[in-house]
């Protein structure tokens, strides 16, 4: 299991416990970089567009893959579609400069979710 995130706290939280990867960049990039281990045999283990915040409102996107033995044809689906809605939402409306306080939130709700997934899945070691 991996994880690519564009989120420091996600990485405070995980790194050492799981692999993950840290990526400078927006919500974009960060399922681009996912589309790009899918074409190298991975797959999705959480949605990309999970959550109910939109693509274009918050800056911070973890997803959780796996490696798999071919290419996985619904992974790749799910992730072109969740980028040409992100596109389709930042094009219309771009993410407002929040505030040092609505980041942290934006933070904290992103981990939050990615902690309840793999909390359910028995990922994660307390």
């Amino acid at each position: 299991m991996k994880i690519i995130t564009n989120n420091s706290l996600v990485v405070q939280k995980f790194d050492g416990i799981y692999e993950v990867e840290y990526i400078k960049g927006d919500f974009l990039k960060i399922l681009t970089i996912c589309r790009d281990y899918i074409h190298n045999k991975y797959k999705l283990l959480t949605h990309p567009l999970a959550g109910s915040i939109k693509p274009n409102e918050t800056p911070y996107k973890t997803i959780m893959i796996d490696d798999t033995e071919k290419l996985d044809a619904d992974s790749l689906l799910l992730i072109e579609k969740a980028i040409e809605t992100t596109k389709k939402f930042q094009n219309n409306f771009k993410t407002p400069l929040w505030s040092d306080a609505v980041l942290e939130d934006f933070r904290v709700i992103d981990f939050d979710l990615i902690r309840n997934v793999v909390e359910t899945v028995n990922y994660y070691v307390k």
